[in-house]
């Protein structure tokens, strides 16, 4: 049970609750489950899964710092350079919800639930690309939504980015948002398991770490944030509508993060075993 927060609406002004995505309204499983249909239609080579390999798991198992995200988001925009998003298109509507929707955290859901209730506005706010984000967003119940946001040139990833949603950028977001939709950011709440979202947990007055990495971990018990642990994930599917094929097209950047990690984590652990055989044990 999470506790009642009884804020309400501040002078007027609106509340939000901002949500990170990985990890704390999705189950990190969720990346390795977008591995297959990725890898199997020749999106991702075996050259690339190698490349992303070390970055991507380092990341998925215990965070990442900034220069470790710095690296992965090279790795991720060469990845993705000259997808076809009608291909990615094709494959998202196939697999998305599938995918997704059985690995959204059931705390997830009721804590969006409970802020709604308080007539507060959601928003997820990830690193992502804002193409997976979104649908992602809305499947949740989510109000708004910001995602990193890549160039498309005639109908393909260029491998350039237009905003890269993650660290200040995410509290450059939040603020931008306070600021279109007269949010009160001292009375609003933001959630995040991830060190690398401090400045997401800063801008707002009433912070809480949800299935915390070390660091983050640390930082709260010196500042007296609430932890929560999120381990229930739940099907949607008989509960929300499930978006148009429009609506989750081209969704090769979020879609890219996750394919990676998990089929190179996959690549790289088939390379290993047919090298030295049996003696490496699994993680």
């Amino acid at each position: 049970m999470t506790e009642p927060r009884g804020d309400g609406i501040s002078a007027g002004k609106r509340v939000a609750a901002f949500f990170d995505l990985d990890k704390t309204v999705i189950a990190k499983s969720s990346t390795l489950a977008f591995s297959r249909p990725f890898f199997q239609e020749g999106l991702i080579n075996r050259r690339a899964v190698l490349k992303s390999a070390y970055a991507q798991f380092v990341f998925m198992l215990a965070g990442a710092d900034a220069d470790q995200m710095d690296r992965m988001r090279s790795h991720i925009t060469a990845l993705c350079t000259g997808w076809d998003v009608e291909q990615v298109r094709s494959i998202v509507d196939e697999t998305l919800h599938d995918i997704v929707d059985p690995l959204v955290y059931a705390e997830a859901t009721q804590l969006i639930g409970e802020h709604k209730q308080e007539g507060h506005d959601v928003v997820v706010v990830s690193a992502s690309g804002a193409e997976i984000v979104a649908p992602i967003a809305k499947m949740v119940g989510a109000t708004h939504s910001v995602g990193t946001r890549m160039v498309v040139t005639e109908g393909r990833y260029s491998g350039d980015v237009d905003f890269y949603c993650y660290g200040e950028n995410k509290a450059v977001a939040v603020r931008g948002l306070a600021e279109e939709h007269g949010y009160d950011l001292s009375a609003s709440h933001a959630y995040s398991d991830s060190i690398t979202d401090l400045p997401l947990l800063e801008a707002v007055g009433h912070p809480t770490v949800v299935n915390p990495d070390r660091a983050l971990r640390k930082l709260a018990a010196q500042r007296g944030w609430p932890v929560l642990t999120f381990s229930d994930p739940v099907s949607l599917r008989a509960r929300i509508p499930t978006p148009s094929g429009a609506t989750v097209a081209a969704a090769a950047v979020g879609l890219g993060v996750v394919a990676a990690a998990g089929a190179a984590w996959y690549g790289l652990r088939r390379h290993r075993r047919g090298r030295t055989g049996n003696s490496e044990s699994g993680d």
